[in-house]
């Protein structure tokens, strides 16, 4: 094997989280990822709704979310990374309990609205079918793709490599390091970071290790015609609190999904059509909205741990050092820049992050998932 197929740290995964932390290592370590399809962020990455949404997800996810803030809000980003958009977490009466444990949750991030006050915010609401809502306006769009970008431009101005069309044929641990076999050869690197999303399973038995229970779960959505109302690209982006629909601004367009969770194995994720239909109908029944035939759609895979929290940390049960990133669920974006400064942190040492608090460390550890395992 040649010097030039020795790493450090060999990540398997080129999507955001495998990406953006392969650029935060790269300063510190040689490191390489490798990517099994054309390009990277071709699944859950190129597909996400791309929402940063702090008041969203169990307390360590709102955690990552918020220490990711000062990347997406960085004045002298090279390219802006977000765009303001507030999001509005509609109840009917029957969600109002639901609405106010959430409120309970993070009292400082959300406020309180009437039904009235969040027609005047969407104004394609219907009247009186609202009954409460929570306003987030720290929220925002995510550029995903210059997001993704901005972080391969880092890797290989530091000297990282990304290898495409690259999935691993055989992980083997030996000499206190991974031999990593592909079709085009054989690396080796001395910790190996499983970032393989939909996939994290299926590498870690690779690797002899076992898996930790991994669910993909597709979820669909589309673009329907915009409205043609005035204000439209400011409108905030609608959440169902129970989370069976959603929709938002994107692109002159308005994204719209059921929200679904559909358990499936790792595939190429494609649109569930009934799924679809049944989601625009809740949001029809909700708004004035009208739509008369499906529209252009796509899915994509969001893979949950069994607790739906992250798992990041070193594999307790593993021949050679084995790093879990995964488990991102629908928050993978929204927290890959703090998750990438956590996860470098654990596997490189350094100055350690605000975010890496014992306690935190302790809820993304594989550890609790290795004993049920």
């Amino acid at each position: 094997m040649s010097g030039s197929d020795n790493f450090d740290v060999v990540i398997l995964g080129g999507g955001m989280a495998g990406v953006s932390l392969a650029a935060t290592l790269a300063p510190s370590c040689r490191v390489a990822v490798l990517e099994r399809e054309p390009r990277p962020g071709m699944h859950a990455t190129g597909r996400s709704a791309a929402l940063y949404a702090p008041g969203y997800g169990a307390g360590p996810i709102r955690r990552l979310t918020k220490a990711s803030a000062e990347t997406f809000f960085a004045p002298n980003a090279e390219v802006p990374l977000v765009r303001p958009r507030a999001t509005l977490l509609v109840a009917t009466d029957a969600q109002l309990p639901l609405l106010e444990r959430m409120l309970a949750d993070d009292p400082t991030l959300f406020e309180r609205i009437d039904g009235a006050a969040a027609e005047r915010l969407m104004p394609i609401l219907r009247p009186g079918m609202v009954a409460a809502a929570l306003l987030d306006r720290s929220s925002a769009d995510i550029d995903v793709d210059a997001l993704l970008q901005f972080y391969l431009r880092q890797l290989r101005a530091r000297g990282g490599e990304i290898r495409t069309e690259a999935a691993p044929t055989a992980l083997t641990a030996e000499d206190g390091g991974w031999t990593v076999s592909t079709a085009a050869g054989d690396l080796r690197g001395r910790v190996l970071v499983n970032a393989a999303g939909a996939w994290a399973d299926e590498a870690a038995a690779l690797a002899g290790i076992r898996p930790l229970g991994m669910s993909p779960m597709r979820r669909t959505a589309a673009l329907v015609d915009a409205p043609a109302m005035e204000g439209f690209a400011d409108w905030p982006a609608v959440i169902d609190i129970g989370e069976t629909f959603y929709f938002k601004p994107d692109a002159g367009k308005l994204l719209v999904s059921p929200a679904e969770e559909t358990a499936c194995t790792p595939h190429d994720a494609y649109a569930d059509d009934m799924a679809l239909a049944e989601g625009i109908e809740r949001i029809m029944q909700l708004t004035t909205l009208s739509v008369d035939r499906l529209p252009r759609s796509w899915a994509g895979l969001r893979t949950f741990a069994p607790d739906r929290v992250p798992v990041i940390g070193f594999s307790n049960h593993a021949p050679a050092p084995f790093f879990w990133l995964a488990g991102q669920g629908g928050y993978g974006i929204q927290t890959a820049p703090a998750a990438a400064m956590l996860a470098a942190w654990l596997i490189a040492g350094g100055e350690r992050p605000d975010v890496a608090d014992d306690a935190l460390v302790a809820a993304l550890a594989p550890a609790r998932l290795e004993a049920a395992a």
